[in-house]
């Protein structure tokens, strides 16, 4: 499955999808995508107190893609992030989101909608946090609780679930589904983390910096993991989109996803991981130079 959508390019603000209407989702429906785009954002405008976040960022994404969000410290990667699944709302603009609840995955506007609606288009997504945001307890607590909080399943249907997850990126369930989350090393934490999104069978998954403070093995597995996770498809029959704030070029080379480099609130770049590696923009080959060094640590503002 390709990353790059067709119209990749040097866009500050991809076009709008075409649509037709569909059912309408109580108090935010929106014209149903039939090019499948699975998220999109107009004009966000973020600021915190003088500072200004997101100065007027558009997105597209079309369903299927994977995506690589990249950026200097600062830049607005994680206030982005944070807009798209919700956690945020912009000053201004909007962000709107494929519902896969509604026959033909209508996009409706995420800050218009009720708690309820929200719980039932997040039933489709999952997110891999920088820290990973494991639970005190066991892993199979960790594996567990969103599954049966979200979707009322059953230790029943959940166990061949979590089984199937911990297979998938490499750890042995019977050795460590009793484990507790402090036994585990950094690199079977991050591995645990992407087995509890794969439990969830996303359709829209989120990594923020997935591979941040890891050594180069680790890196690697990680980043092949991401790719075999993004080619799988999901048990609803709808392709997975993968979006991915990062700063690891090796994950990049892995992944040849579409590029989208943010600074000073803006988009600076918007196209594929060849263009944007050959690019000879002076503000973009010194954050490439930067790039290794920025992997290295933690994340502090992004």
């Amino acid at each position: 499955m390709s990353g790059n959508p067709s119209n990749s390019g040097q866009s500050d603000a991809p076009s709008g999808p075409a649509g037709v209407q569909r059912t309408q989702l109580s108090g935010s429906g929106e014209n149903a995508s039939e090019n499948g785009v699975e998220i999109s954002a107009e004009n966000l405008h973020k600021s915190f107190g003088e500072q200004v976040v997101l100065d007027g960022v558009s997105l597209e994404i079309e369903r299927g893609a994977i995506v690589a969000i990249v950026g200097g410290s600062g830049s607005g990667k994680t206030v982005l992030l944070k807009h798209l699944v919700g956690a945020f709302r912009p000053d201004d603009g909007r962000v709107r989101v494929a519902n896969h609840e509604v026959e033909g995955s209508p996009l409706v506007d995420i800050n218009t909608m009720s708690d309820f609606e929200m719980d039932s288009v997040r039933i489709h997504w999952a997110i891999v946090f920088q820290r990973n945001a494991l639970l005190s307890g066991t892993v199979y607590y960790n594996l567990s609780l969103w599954p049966s909080q979200i979707k009322s399943m059953t230790d029943a249907q959940i166990k061949p679930l979590a089984e199937k997850a911990l297979q998938a990126v490499g750890l042995d369930p019977a050795e460590i589904m009793e484990k507790a989350r402090d036994e585990l090393s950094g690199g079977m934490a991050k591995r645990l983390a992407i087995a509890r999104a794969l439990v969830m069978d996303p359709v829209l998954l989120f990594y923020d910096e997935p591979t941040a403070g890891l050594d180069p093995e680790m890196c690697n597995t990680i980043a092949e993991l991401i790719g075999t996770t993004h080619r799988t498809m999901p048990g609803l029959g709808i392709a997975r989109t993968s979006i991915v704030v990062t700063h690891d070029m090796h994950l990049l080379q892995k992944l040849s996803p579409r590029v989208m480099m943010l600074a000073d609130g803006k988009w600076m770049f918007d196209g594929t991981f060849a263009e944007f590696i050959e690019s000879k923009n002076p503000h973009i080959r010194p954050y490439i130079e930067q790039m290794g060094m920025l992997q290295s640590r933690p994340e502090t503002a992004g």
